[in-house]
């Protein structure tokens, strides 16, 4: 078998050169790293474009060294491989000496040290000194895998110190409850075992690192242990030598997690020290030395948080603390004593963590992930929430509400301007925070203050924003803008719905109200807002989404005219509903023994007229805006089917309610109590009028340019409606004059000639229109007018009557079959285009 010692160490030097290409790497991709945040998170003082190209550049770099350094590592683990497999082929002491020289010399670090990490993390790889009398291990000769090896090497000793610290409080525990030994030698023999375990751990620290690391950590959580019994179980020491020493505990393992640059030192030693009240818990109920405890422990991660970022030390810290807490608040906590001493320690708490989450990230100017957010987003509220629940207990306390949770904008508005001045943190931080103090803001306005002013608040906050977003590219701000929207939108129609539907001795002057007032501003900050979105729609970047851009152009005009025309027709409800509700009239029932009530109904019947001809104007005036300015092909169509779609509730319950109102003044109902003018009647004709608006206004819309190609059918539809609408409104003006006139017995009689005259009238139009559809209609009325003849009209009229109807249809059957056929060569040429 060939010699491989020297091809090992060939192997060996080739390894050292990958590495030193691998360190290269790391800085080169640390360097980028900064330039790229220092563009990204910069102040806006280049434009969008020119940033972007920057970018782009600086991260397909980026890229690159991070794919070359990817295929530097495999290239490193396959030489490692290699050399695995010569060494173990080969078992001689020199060939292995010669190996751990060469690992010495080139101080590579481990696998897991070499493995690619997120961009955020990548650091030069770390080279530790090593004592020149450690004994050099032997590399892969043991035939263990890597899951042995980490349970002899790792988890086990970790069980065993918990284990060790368990036995320790609960023969502590045991030996109190039995009485065995004083609790002062309790204390003495406590600090002993912790003391012995420190020096024992502290001297296999050069041979055994990871060991000793786990021995001092446990040293320390008994250390923890002892003193926290001797203050709050014992009262042995007093409470600032108790305190005391519980900091030199922190600092010591502050300095020993630094110091070993092990986790687990943290973990057991501060971590592993929440459970000391529980386990040796008496329930004593001394709430103020358990968070007393609790931040000095924090206050302890706080400050490895400046030099390590440990995420399941800062994880684990800030869940053990928030559950205690929380567990002990909803079992135990009451007013009358726990008021002052909730704030304090939640307010500690809350900062703790605060610049725990914020310490490292801003020091060494690295992004912030997902997870940092969210669990920065947790703290914040549970702070609020927890906050705002002990503040409304309290009497004193409720009226600080509003304050309370301006004090919470006014902490993340500190912290978001000192990130923004000193630059320490990228944009998204910066921006988060800012979206925090926006929504405290927000909370306070509804907390603090009630109705119109939260409403005019929100909306006047949500135009601000969108300014800000569009003009000066922060598209955060212009999403929370869209929040903001929403909710003053929801809380106008919460204002809308307490105001309007009160009227038990509450008046509203119609217009001149605060309710009106509110809903105007209401609508200039929407107009404002829709202005600045048409004067920026062009210069969005696609980063807000088309689909978001999109969405919003219908959403943010759809808002305005809702809230415009609803808020004249709350009005125009709400004043007729007072009529209404003022006409109330109670006339005492002798025969029943009770009183009836009574109203005005004319007065309901208005208010429906009223509210159905104001809808027929509001969207006749639209029509003409969008014709004349704005020219908006979708609201054209919007605004098409909403006029079509009015004219048809007048002619099915605006005719109905105006017949009401003719009989109301033709029978004269309650009239000892209500006065039936004969504006009962001239009503109608107003109506008419804006039904002929609406007309004008649907017509001139299919003239425009910016609706076309519209398809033919819609001009067809159009004439349907117009003489469907023209026979509607004769037939009911033919039933209200005989009804006035006192001949209400001949309406079959007059709809009957009606018809048939409008049905010869059609055919006629027809003819020299050349539509076709018109002629087919008034062929199809004559045969309704006849249907009705034959199946309803005969049985009710008198011969003459028949014989007057019988004759003037006839009549009129003849004179269209006469047209017919004078006119066939045109009818029939019309056929044929």
């Amino acid at each position: 078998m060939p010699d491989n010692t020297e091809l090992i160490a060939q192997l060996f030097e080739l390894q050292e050169s990958l590495l030193d290409r691998q360190n290269s790497f790391a800085q080169e991709i640390n360097e980028l790293r900064k330039e790229i945040n220092k563009i990204k998170f910069s102040p806006d003082r280049e434009s969008f474009e020119d940033r972007k190209e920057k970018l782009d550049k600086l991260l397909l770099g980026l890229d690159i060294l991070l794919k070359k350094q990817t295929d530097l590592s495999k290239e490193v683990n396959e030489l490692r491989f290699e050399i695995n497999k010569l060494t173990n082929s080969q078992a001689h002491e020199q060939i292995e000496e010669k190996q751990y020289a060469v690992i010495e010399q080139t101080k590579a670090p481990s696998v897991a040290a070499t493995r690619i990490a997120p961009i955020y993390q990548i650091q030069q790889p770390k080279i530790e000194s090593q004592s020149p009398n450690r004994t050099i291990p032997k590399i892969n000769v043991p035939d263990k895998s890597d899951l042995e090896k980490f349970i002899g090497e790792n988890l086990i000793n970790k069980i065993g110190i918990a284990i060790i610290i368990i036995g320790v409080a609960i023969g502590a525990k045991y030996s109190i409850e039995h009485g065995w030994i004083s609790p002062l030698t309790r204390i003495v023999l406590g600090y002993l075992v912790g003391l012995g375990l420190l020096g024992f751990g502290i001297k296999l620290k050069k041979e055994y690192d990871n060991f000793s690391a786990v021995l001092v950590s446990g040293a320390i959580a008994i250390m923890y242990f002892i003193t926290y019994a001797a203050y709050g179980f014992y009262d042995l020491i007093p409470q600032t030598f108790a305190f005391g020493l519980m900091v030199v505990f922190t600092v010591f393992t502050v300095v020993a997690a630094i110091s070993y640059n092990k986790q687990v030192i943290a973990h057991i030693g501060l971590v592993g020290a929440y459970a000391v009240p529980f386990i040796l818990s008496d329930g004593s109920g001394k709430v103020a030395i358990l968070f007393s405890y609790m931040s000095i422990i924090n206050v302890g991660i706080l400050v490895i948080a400046f030099k390590r970022y440990w995420k399941p030390l800062y994880y684990s810290s800030y869940a053990i603390t928030w559950i205690i807490f929380l567990v002990w608040f909803s079992t135990s906590y009451t007013v009358a004593n726990y008021y002052a001493v909730s704030l304090i320690f939640i307010s500690i708490f809350f900062v703790t963590f605060y610049i725990i989450f914020l310490a490292y990230k801003l020091i060494r100017k690295e992004m912030f992930e997902m997870e940092d957010i969210i669990l920065l987003l947790i703290n914040s509220f549970i702070f609020f929430a927890l906050g705002y629940f002990i503040l409304k207990s309290h009497p004193v306390g409720v009226q600080l509400l509003g304050v309370f949770a301006l004090c919470n904008a006014i902490i993340h508005f500190g912290v978001c301007v000192l990130i923004y001045k000193q630059k320490l943190a990228d944009r998204n931080l910066f921006f988060l925070l800012a979206g925090l103090v926006l929504v405290f803001i927000t909370i306070t306005i509804p907390i603090q203050l009630d109705g119109n002013w939260v409403t005019l608040l929100w909306v006047g906050e949500a135009a601000l924003l969108f300014w800000i977003g569009r003009y000066k590219n922060v598209y955060f701000y212009e999403k929370a803008s869209y929040v903001l929207m929403v909710l003053s939108f929801i809380s106008l129609m919460l204002d809308w719905s307490v105001v309007y539907n009160v009227y038990d001795n509450v008046l509203i002057t119609p217009i001149l109200n605060i309710n009106f007032l509110s809903s105007i501003l209401f609508m200039c900050a929407f107009v404002l807002i829709n202005y600045i979105r048409v004067k920026t729609d062009r210069h969005t970047d696609a980063s807000v989404g088309n689909s978001l851009n999109s969405f919003v152009s219908f959403v943010i005009p759809g808002i305005l005219l809702f809230v415009l025309y609803f808020s004249f027709w709350m009005e125009i409800s709400s004043y007729w509903d007072q009529l209404y509700m003022s006409s109330k009239v109670e006339l005492k029932n002798i025969a029943q023994g009770y009183n009836d009530t009574y109203y005005n109904l004319d007065l309901s019947h208005f208010k429906t007229v009223w509210l159905i001809n104001y809808s027929l104007l509001f969207f006749s005036l639209l029509s003409f805006v969008n014709i004349i300015k704005l020219k908006n092909r979708n609201l054209g169509l919007v605004n098409l089917g909403l006029n079509v779609f009015f004219i048809l509730v007048f002619l099915t319950q605006g005719l109905y309610i105006l017949s009401s109102l003719r009989d109301g003044y033709l029978l004269k109902t309650l009239s000892e109590y209500y006065q039936h003018s004969s504006f009962n009647i001239g009503v109608r004709y107003v109506s008419y009028s804006f039904v002929v608006l609406s007309f004008v206004s649907i017509y001139r819309y299919l003239q425009q340019e910016f609706l076309n190609p519209l398809n033919e059918n819609i001009k067809v539809a159009f004439d349907g409606l117009l003489y469907t609408t023209i026979i509607w409104v004769l037939s009911a003006e033919l039933i209200t004059w005989l009804s006035i006139l006192q001949y209400p017995e001949t309406f079959k009689l007059g709809l009957s000639i009606l018809w048939g005259v409008y049905a010869l009238v059609l055919i006629v139009l027809g003819i020299w229109k050349k539509k076709k559809h018109l002629r087919i209609g008034g062929i199809g009325l004559f045969a309704v007018t006849l249907a009705k003849l034959f199946l309803y009209d005969i049985a009710g009229l008198n011969t003459i009557s028949k014989t007057i109807v019988f004759l003037s249809l006839g009549l009129l059957l003849l004179i269209i079959s006469f047209l017919y056929n004078k006119y066939k060569s045109i009818i029939n040429n019309d056929d044929e285009v």
